[in-house]
This record gives C-alpha cells, sequence and structure tokens, in this order.
C-alpha cells in the first residue's frame, strides 16, 4: 500500500531562471517527461517551491509503496544534481544542489498526501 513521504531540496537557481523548472526536472525524473498522464507509476507525486533570495526551497511530496521509497529518493537527487533542464520553449533553466534529502508531512500537506496515497 502506497505512503506519502516528502524529500525536501534548497537550489541556488539562476536569478532569471524559471522557480517551476526544478519540479519539472523531478517530474521528467520520475515519469519520463513533464506532459504524461496522471498519476505516474512508480510514484504519484507534487512540487512546492518557494524563492527566498537567491535559493529556491523545493518540497516534493510524493506517494509510493514503501520499497520504491529509497529509488524514488535517488531519482530526485540524481535529476537535481543534474542541475538543468530545457523547457519546452527551448530555454535552458539552471540550478546548483545546496542540499537535499528527507522530511516530514505537515499537517498543512495531510490532505493532499492522502490524495496521492490512493491515485
Amino acid at each position: 500500500m502506497r505512503q506519502a513521504f516528502v524529500h525536501e531540496a534548497v537550489l541556488v537557481l539562476e536569478p532569471d531562471g524559471d522557480i517551476r523548472a526544478p519540479g519539472a526536472a523531478i517530474t521528467v525524473g520520475l515519469c519520463g517527461h513533464w506532459d504524461h498522464q496522471a498519476p505516474c507509476p512508480l510514484a504519484a507525486h507534487h512540487t512546492q517551491t518557494e524563492r527566498v533570495g537567491d535559493l529556491v526551497h523545493l518540497r516534493t511530496l510524493f506517494a509510493a509503496e514503501p520499497d520504491a521509497e529509497d529509488l524514488v529518493r535517488q531519482r530526485i537527487n540524481d535529476t537535481l544534481s543534474r542541475g538543468e533542464l530545457l523547457g519546452p520553449d527551448e530555454t535552458v533553466t539552471r540550478w546548483r544542489l545546496r542540499s537535499s534529502g528527507p522530511s516530514e508531512v505537515t499537517p498543512e500537506e495531510a490532505d493532499h498526501a492522502e490524495r496521492l496515497t490512493h491515485t
């Protein structure tokens, strides 16, 4: 049975970079492309970003089978470590991964986490 997990990362994003690009890159890393039919078979997921100065705080809420948790986290880390995404308009957004690791589902995310576990 799927469980909800959170992976949190801090990125340094170029000043004119698209704040949505790292989340789209995670979707590509987990699903093969950002434009796909939901849900992702490996891990239904949702990303949330917040820019704080030069830094972008990125939370990925995902639902996966417990034995797939490490694989999902590894794909997220690998994707963010690559540090770039070519967008649909051929614009390249670059970032540098500063930190990345597990986090906890917040009370504000609990309802969304529950929905993801049932997709």
